[in-house]
């Protein structure tokens, strides 16, 4: 992956490569492979080598992308902070990682007590052409959430990123002739991973914003012939619930792709309904992201599965003794082959704690596989509670509550219950306009659960807190009161 832009600089370098739609700035291929060299230099005079990391704390922009291939060039490590987090979180990502600089555009840089290199400023005057990097050499250091204890610094080789882009380009029929819109936070694997590395891999275009939007991101839809979606389903269902969405010229857009949560079937049917096939996808930092995969004429049949797997990716569900669940039946999703990660920089235990005897790396999901090989979410081992001896997984809940009218979005989280051990407690977020009767949502799920997996207690909040990667956080909804 580090000299992809030099191959289609050399093979096509007058096809447009990238649009930053904040400053209006548009590059050729040609052009950003410049500018990568460039940041190369300028990063190699402030002594960045091969494994050095070079920390980002900006809002997406152009400048960006152009710093991760010259790390590439560099054989150095690009580490985009979470411009989300606390100041004392910032502090400590950034000291744990070992930066050896920090790049900030112009709102960022007085954030952390530390010299800083400007964005702003642009790359250096003159290209430095590095010694790239190995198959195995790290690219890309991005942390994880830390739902529990610290974050982990996923360390993502060039060979996951080339794998990745492969499978992608295959799973999505990428082409020259398609553009992504990327406004996903470029400090997660999503925003990366999913479409804007892979694009550039196929040669393809991204046209990039600071944020999400919803009136921008239909407007750009039509004005850029966006053919390429990606994003959680929160963000599909703020296009979807936009005025414009209606009325909005989104035949230019031939696949979405969603991920971090559940889709709700009656939001499928809306994007179906406007002719783009929404799938519902898995992945994660740690392998992939992009893992498995729907044919497009499948996605109505297939709803509440995330596909099959994808090229190049073993894949496994296994029982708590390591022997394999039978079709249909619950177990943890193990991954093995060229797209899992490096290891935790700096924490060679949890590194070993990740992976089984044989190679096979431990994702913590609970999946199952049906007898056609079509995988669904059951939910994560850590969230699954325990009802009267019955296991129950949160994901199998929540898609049949996203099945109930005027549910936009579902969380359930396993409550202490003096008579059962533990009961659900269901958090509901309102389609605009909609309001959810308890006692409605309870009699819709009654003939669709067995009577042990119904959440016993239901709240309707008019909007449910969300992770920097906009999935729901269920840590801060344990840490709320709950409501009867």
């Amino acid at each position: 992956m580090n000299r992809v832009l030099q191959a289609w600089a050399r093979f096509d370098g007058h096809r447009e490569a990238l649009v930053d739609v904040g400053t209006g700035r548009r590059w050729t291929y040609a052009q950003l492979h410049r500018d990568a060299l460039c940041w190369a230099g300028r990063l190699a005079a402030e002594g960045v080598g091969p494994g050095d990391v070079v920390a980002v704390l900006a809002h997406n922009r152009g400048e960006s992308l152009a710093v991760l291939y010259a790390a590439a060039e560099l054989g150095a490590i690009f580490f985009p902070l979470n411009w989300r987090l606390s100041v004392p979180e910032l502090r400590w990502q950034l000291g744990h990682s070992g930066a050896r600089v920090l790049l900030t555009d112009a709102g960022h840089a007085t954030v952390l007590d530390r010299p800083s290199l400007s964005l702003d400023d642009g790359p250096g005057p003159t290209a430095y052409q590095g010694p790239g990097a190995g198959a195995e050499d790290p690219w890309m250091l991005l942390y994880t959430s830390g739902s529990s204890g610290r974050p982990k610094g996923a360390l993502i080789p060039h060979r996951q990123a080339h794998h990745n882009a492969v499978n992608t380009v295959l799973a999505c029929d990428l082409t020259r002739e398609d553009t992504t819109l990327t406004f996903t936070p470029l400090f997660h694997t999503g925003g990366l991973n999913c479409l804007t590395t892979p694009l550039f891999f196929r040669g393809g275009r991204v046209v990039l914003t600071p944020g999400f939007d919803a009136a921008q991101a239909l407007a750009l839809v039509a004005q850029e012939r966006i053919s390429l979606l990606m994003g959680v389903p929160t963000i599909f269902q703020l296009l979807h619930d936009h005025p414009a969405f209606g009325h909005a010229d989104l035949s230019s857009v031939r696949d979405a792709l969603c991920g971090g949560a559940p889709l709700g079937a009656d939001l499928l049917a809306r994007y179906l309904d406007r002719g783009i096939p929404l799938r519902q996808g898995f992945g994660m930092t740690e392998c992939g992201p992009n893992c498995f995969g729907t044919p497009p004429d499948q996605v109505s049949q297939r709803l509440g599965t995330v596909g099959q797997p994808i090229h190049f990716l073993g894949t496994r569900v296994v029982r708590p003794d390591g022997t394999s669940c039978d079709a249909d039946e619950p177990g943890e999703l193990q991954f093995k082959g060229p797209m899992v990660f490096a290891g935790y920089l700096g924490n060679p235990d949890a590194t070993a704690a990740s992976f089984t005897g044989d190679g096979w790396f431990k994702t913590g999901d609970v999946l199952s596989v049906d007898a056609d090989g079509y995988y669904t979410v059951r939910g994560r081992l850590k969230e699954m509670y325990i009802s009267g001896g019955e296991n129950v997984y949160p994901a199998e809940v929540e898609a049949v509550l996203l099945q109930c009218p005027g549910v936009a979005q579902a969380a359930v989280v396993g409550v202490p219950d003096p008579r059962w051990g533990e009961v659900g407690h269901a958090f509901l977020e309102p389609q605009p306009g909609v309001t959810l009767d308890p006692e409605t949502v309870r009699a819709f799920v009654a003939p669709r659960l067995a009577r042990f997996k119904q959440p016993r207690h239901v709240d309707v909040r008019p909007l449910l807190p969300r992770t920097g990667s906009g999935k729901i956080d269920k840590l801060a909804l344990r840490q709320t009161p709950l409501e009867a």
